[in-house]
């Protein structure tokens, strides 16, 4: 099995010829607005066991690598009321290189015999419109693929082996199934891909880094699923 592990939203840059849209908005990109906290770290921690890895650092709030084109969120509010030709070429600055690569690389996988797991390492913020979100890791699949289904079963039994304490959900805080970059990639390829969105709570970033004992948790239960 061929591990794809990838991270959509790694950092907050805005492209230099994007700067003059985000004028005194640093509060917002610093914020789980503009990208996803620790993720990158996370990813940067699992990656030595990826047959191909590949991150972002462009903020979400240019355009939203994790949304299908049509997406009414594809672009923020920043960004959205750009002129069409404007808009397109942030798709082909920033979009399509970033999405087409990683399909590019499963295309050639599946085409070579193998089946791959495609893992989007994700985080959330702990508290959504006022109330407390009780999930610490959340494991994002479609529950009608029956080999997505089984392997966040075994993740989530290797991970509390690792650590009893950690409230892993499934479809939790955001369903599987929902608009994503996975959820894509699903129709794409019917057969031997297994995509699983990783939700990290931003409860436990700290300076945008993940503690280490939780990335070994993660590092040692994929090595041994892998």
């Amino acid at each position: 099995m061929k591990l794809v592990l990838t991270c959509e939203h790694g950092g907050y840059d805005i492209p230099k010829e994007y700067k003059a849209l985000f004028v005194n908005q640093e509060a917002v990109l610093n914020s789980h607005r503009g990208f996803d906290l620790g993720a990158l770290d996370t990813f940067e921690s699992l990656k030595q066991l990826a047959d191909y890895s590949k991150f972002s650092t462009t903020s979400r709030l240019l355009i939203e690598l994790n949304r299908s084109l049509h997406h009414k969120n594809l672009f923020s509010e920043f960004t959205r009321e750009l002129s069409k030709a404007d808009r397109l070429k942030i798709i082909d600055q920033f979009y399509k290189p970033y999405r087409d690569a990683i399909e590019d690389v499963i295309s050639q996988f599946l085409q070579e015999g193998e089946t791959v797991l495609h893992i989007s390492i994700h985080s959330f913020t702990p508290i959504w419109e006022d109330e407390e979100r009780h999930v610490d890791i959340g494991l994002l699949y479609d529950s009608g693929i029956p080999k997505e289904k089984q392997f966040c079963k075994s993740l989530k039994t290797e991970l509390l082996k690792r650590d009893n304490e950690l409230k892993v959900r499934f479809n939790q805080p955001y369903l599987g199934k929902a608009d994503g970059f996975p959820t894509y990639l699903r129709k794409q390829f019917k057969e031997n891909y297994i995509g699983v969105e990783l939700e990290i709570n931003q409860k436990y970033s700290s300076c945008n880094q993940m503690p280490k004992q939780l990335k070994e948790v993660f590092l040692n239960a994929l090595k041994i699923l892998k």
